[in-house]
């Protein structure tokens, strides 16, 4: 059963573990059947989605107008996402923002191109921890695998990410780590730290807190 951070009328916030799909699989249940099996008497829409290696915090509807309201926030960017992930590799920039076109690759990647079609944009700080590199990222578009294609563009694929030549892991490490948005006029803001993965201690949940400050940090204009 999923763990539920918050539930509502309107919305539920769910942890998604690492290496769920979002639709079923094969034999194996994705967030939306895990939901529908787990709670029968309850009807959930989708609203966005994370990819398979990716943990952390997703929102799903509950009714077709909550859907369709959380449509429009994400297609006017009023949603406020930050990620976490992990590399051992230092890469070419602290900080920064990785833009460009995204295109279809082979063996199902993606890449950055310099054109403005399917244009994404991820902004990110970065420090280190214990050996591994730290990015807290923030992305204004929400394109397959961007952030995945963006750290392997600075030189530091992530890492358990092999299919961007990330060195193998116990996890791919990405996450979800916090979401805020306005909702019926009132400002709701969630934080889920990542706590499966070798790497995701207790101790890289309170540097974290402490390094990526968002009342420190001073993120690009989104222009």
């Amino acid at each position: 059963m999923l763990p539920i951070l918050f539930r509502c009328d309107d919305y539920w916030v769910v942890e998604k573990p690492a290496g769920m799909s979002f639709h079923a699989e094969s034999e194996d249940l994705g967030v939306m059947q895990s939901l529908a099996l787990s709670y029968p008497d309850h009807t959930f829409y989708p609203v966005h989605r994370l990819d398979k290696m990716t943990s952390g915090l997703l929102v799903v509807a509950c009714h077709a107008n909550a859907a369709a309201e959380f449509g429009r926030l994400f297609e006017q960017h009023d949603i406020e996402k930050r990620y976490l992930a992990l590399s051992n590799r230092k890469p070419k920039k602290k900080q920064g923002t990785v833009s460009g076109g995204m295109i279809p690759s082979r063996r199902g990647q993606w890449k950055l191109t310099k054109d403005s079609e399917n244009f994404a944009v991820t902004q990110f700080f970065s420090s280190s921890f214990q050996g591994v590199r730290v990015f807290y990222l923030r992305p204004l578009t929400g394109k397959t695998h961007q952030i995945r294609v963006a750290l392997k563009s600075v030189g530091s694929p992530i890492l358990g990410d092999m299919r961007y030549a990330g060195e193998a892991s116990d996890r791919g490490y990405l996450h979800a780590y916090s979401l805020q948005f306005e909702w019926r006029g009132e400002r709701r803001h969630y934080v889920c730290a990542p706590n499966v993965g070798g790497f995701f201690s207790t101790g890289l949940a309170e540097f974290v807190a402490m390094q990526f400050d968002e009342s420190l940090l001073t993120w690009p204009s989104r222009k």
